[in-house]
């Protein structure tokens, strides 16, 4: 886990040095891992004002020391509280892919029942699937993965998919990740479209479920619940 926390921190850690709005991607990663102002200023010993002050930018951009110090409590933190933000992060790093096109991916340390997995997240299954369990799960951005991963990392991403559910989010009608899953294999056992209901589903998007034997499901329910949920599956 050192490794890892050392490779999570120093990626962190260039995204706001790098980034144009600093103090707002400081914000993203404090909510990402769940942590209030006054918690993390508790830490810091600072005021909670110095923290909204730097991430509304009303102070100057902070420096790299004061970066460093901000990433390395907000590890403390979430370390203290069993780790769960951190593992999932490094296990995105460690595959590979930036963290705002794999928000989550997980191995389970047993299969659960497909049913299972849809209850918590509130989804409603459209076909049903050749297998009825899941070992594990990956929760996709699919715009930012066609737009920005090469047809290499596509095809990597899509590919670790045995015996497990693929959640692809900000789709419309699901018709871009449905039709690029039908190039790579193996095929998952499950896959969700996040952010519609039955209704909006392409129309011919249970067929190439049925052909390619996976089990298609559907949710509106919010992102940020649906990740939390999703830790209550195994």
């Amino acid at each position: 886990m050192t490794d890892l926390r050392h490779t999570l921190a120093q990626r962190i850690a260039g995204e706001v040095v790098l980034s144009d709005d600093p103090g707002g991607t400081l914000r993203k990663w404090r909510t990402d891992f769940d942590v209030a102002q006054t918690a993390l200023a508790d830490h810091l010993d600072v005021s909670p004002s110095v923290i909204s002050d730097y991430e509304s930018g009303r102070r100057q951009s902070p420096g790299i020391g004061v970066v460093r110090r901000v990433v390395e409590a907000l590890l403390d933190i979430d370390e203290a509280r069993g780790g769960t933000h951190v593992r999932q992060f490094a296990r995105v790093i460690s595959a590979g892919f930036e963290s705002d096109i794999v928000y989550d991916l997980r191995e389970y340390p047993a299969t659960v029942p497909i049913s299972r997995f849809y209850d918590a997240i509130d989804a409603e299954e459209v076909v049903e699937g050749t297998q009825r369990t899941i070992a594990g799960h990956t929760v996709i951005n699919s715009i930012e993965a066609i737009t920005r991963l090469s047809s290499e990392e596509f095809y990597r991403l899509y590919g670790q998919s045995t015996n497990r559910a693929l959640v692809f989010t900000d789709v419309t009608r699901g018709e871009s990740p449905l039709v690029a899953l039908r190039v790579v294999t193996p095929t998952p056992s499950a896959v969700v479209l996040h952010g519609m209901d039955r209704d909006a589903l392409w129309e011919h998007a249970p067929a190439l479920a049925r052909v390619d034997g996976f089990s298609l499901a559907v949710t509106d329910l919010d992102l940020d619940a649906m990740l939390d949920a999703l830790r209550t599956v195994a």
